[in-house]
């Protein structure tokens, strides 16, 4: 790679707002804030986002989350004692609509009315989307990880 090709934030604010936007509305939702960075995470693995990896594992232990969590998180299905069911159902979830290879299948579905609400589905959901746009927007344009710019 060869550095940033755009910076979007400088180049057009209103696109840029538009996505802080949605973030400011996740962030307000009372999603728990350790939950709401394993799925951040979790879709930037998926993506391939170092910038989006690089800021919300920092963000995850600003938050109080164990190292160990953070390390074995892209295999948590492996190591189910170390996350709740609600977290497995939110990043079963969180694969399955960042990958949105076919949709959300009944079986994760289904897990989610075990441990979470209709309202609290939603926030989930739009947490996913959310960095799912930032991590589109990220990788696209290359964007320089704070430090190496």
């Amino acid at each position: 790679m060869s550095g940033q090709r755009l910076d979007i934030a400088a180049t057009d604010q209103g696109a840029y707002q538009a996505v802080l936007a949605m973030e400011g509305y996740v962030r307000s939702s009372g999603m728990d804030p350790v939950l709401y960075e394993l799925v951040k995470i979790r879709a930037s693995q998926l993506n391939g986002c170092a910038y989006c990896l690089d800021m919300h594992n920092r963000d995850a232990r600003a938050a109080g989350e164990d190292q160990r969590r953070l390390d074995v998180l892209s295999a948590w299905r492996e190591a189910p004692d170390l996350f709740s069911g609600a977290e497995r159902a939110a990043l079963a979830l969180t694969e399955q609509v960042t990958r949105i290879e076919g949709g959300v299948d009944e079986e994760v579905w289904g897990a989610l009315a075990e441990h979470f609400d209709d309202g609290q589905v939603v926030h989930l959901l739009m947490s996913i989307a959310t960095i799912n746009v930032w991590n589109r927007l990220a990788v696209a344009t290359h964007q320089d990880l704070p430090g190496l710019g």
